[in-house]
């Protein structure tokens, strides 16, 4: 079960999250904005009729003599601060506002109070405004001054309150401009990811000397580009290799020719242990030669993959060792058919045999069927390996000296030629040292895809 992935892996969808994630942030700004520039408006809505009513008010009283409590407009005077028994809380933005609205209009003053209504008090008498309860009046703020002598007067102003129709407007804009940017986006990334998704297909599915279309060049201009550099890449790396073969041929040709000369030459010679010495001698080099050329070949095979019953041909393999004299046992396997290319398959079986005969004395083959794929495993009771080599043995030409002593033969490439063979077909090879002393070399073969 693939583990899930809080950020989109494909073009489309990256480009889609960020302008998302870009749009949800420049509207989180706008609407702060517009929170902020409406709470400057509804300051300055409010203080700059209350200041003009209180001054307007104070010059009545002036020039008429009249007291403004007898008075039925909106401004009242009152003993002490008229705020404090029905004040909900109170807004010193507000208060600055009136402060400087009063001091445009010439009006001298203490200082200025201002709090917001309860909502049941805002028609009764208790503030000194007589008249009806009013129970749906909207809220309302009450701004009281100071003057000079300690007396208060007072007037009230209609305080809206932010309600969701700004928030809904704002989100109705922000899906219309998710679906107005959005949807091209997305298809602007489909239509430029489906090339690059083309190549990466075919790029995954190149093999070395196959016959392969072209990948066709199609998209932006940047990704034609990206196309055209691929193909060519494709051509020059198949011409190379072909190039490889001819001249890894001309070697093989060239050595091979001199090695069966010398095989020759050497049954002249009378010593009879001289003369074993130098054919196992030109063996061993005729194997090495053999060896090399099979790992650099590796993946321009000639034989097509076919399917094979790889339990019979681990016992093939074992078979020719017991057939030389060697202890290789097998365990009785069902049939276990599998595509792959049999003459590597059993080049590698037998590298990991030839290896277990060579340092163990003996070997034992078990092959099973697993619910990922299938296993090969090549048991033996050596010395083993040091665990921190067991990854190093794989290159070529390297070999294990506290281990694997150089009279047991082999140039440290039996390892790297079978995991080669085995990583060609999708499968792995692994080394692990057993209880008790020894070593597993495992093959596991994937299941074979649909």
């Amino acid at each position: 079960m693939k583990a899930w992935r809080p950020w989109p892996r494909s073009l489309a969808s990256q480009m889609a999250v960020l302008i998302a994630l870009a749009l949800f942030v420049a509207q989180a700004i706008n609407f702060g904005l517009i929170l902020n520039e409406r709470s400057k408006a509804r300051v300055l809505q409010a203080a700059r009729p209350a200041a003009i009513r209180i001054a307007d008010a104070l010059d009545r009283e002036v020039e008429g003599g009249r007291d403004l409590v007898a008075d039925r407009g909106r401004v009242r005077r009152f003993p002490a601060n008229p705020i404090l028994p029905v004040v909900v809380k109170r807004d010193p933005e507000l208060a600055a506002e009136v402060r400087r609205q009063l001091t445009e209009q010439g009006v001298t003053y203490r200082r200025v109070d201002t709090g917001q209504l309860n909502q049941s008090d805002q028609g009764t008498d208790r503030a000194g405004w007589k008249g009806a309860r009013h129970y749906n009046r909207p809220a309302q703020m009450m701004i009281a001054v100071e003057q000079p002598d300690g007396r208060w007067v007072a007037v009230r102003a209609p305080w809206p309150q932010p309600g969701p129709r700004l928030l809904i407007a704002l989100l109705t804009q922000t899906m219309i401009l998710y679906g107005m940017i959005l949807l091209p986006v997305i298809w602007i990334g489909r239509r430029m990811s489906r090339p690059l998704r083309d190549l990466a297909s075919a790029a995954r599915a190149f093999r070395p000397g196959e016959a392969t279309a072209p990948v066709e060049e199609r998209g932006p201009a940047d990704v034609r580009a990206v196309i055209a550099a691929y193909n060519t890449l494709g051509t020059r790396v198949t011409a190379m290799l072909d190039e490889k073969d001819r001249m890894l041929g001309a070697i093989g040709h060239d050595l091979r020719t001199p090695l069966a000369a010398l095989r020759v030459r050497i049954e002249s010679v009378e010593d009879d242990d001289d003369r074993q010495r130098m054919a196992d001698t030109v063996d061993e080099m005729a194997r090495m030669l053999e060896d090399i050329l099979s790992l650099a070949r590796l993946g321009r095979s000639s034989e097509p993959p076919s399917e094979v019953d790889l339990a019979a041909l681990v016992d093939a393999v074992a078979e020719d060792f017991r057939d030389l004299g060697h202890d290789v046992e097998t365990r009785d396997a069902d049939r276990l058919p599998w595509r792959v290319r049999p003459a590597m398959m059993r080049r590698a079986v037998r590298n990991l045999v030839e290896n277990a005969i060579k340092y163990a004395g003996s070997a034992e083959v078990v092959v099973e069927r697993r619910p990922d794929g299938a296993c090969i495993a090549v048991l033996d009771r050596g010395p083993g390996i040091p665990e921190d080599r067991l990854a190093h043995v794989f290159e070529p030409f390297i070999r294990v000296e506290t281990s694997r002593n150089r009279d047991t033969g082999g140039i440290g490439l039996g390892l790297a030629l079978a995991r080669a063979i085995v990583q060609e077909i999708g499968g792995t090879l692994t080394l692990t040292n057993r209880d008790g002393g020894g070593l597993a070399a495992t093959i596991t073969l994937p299941l074979p895809r649909n």
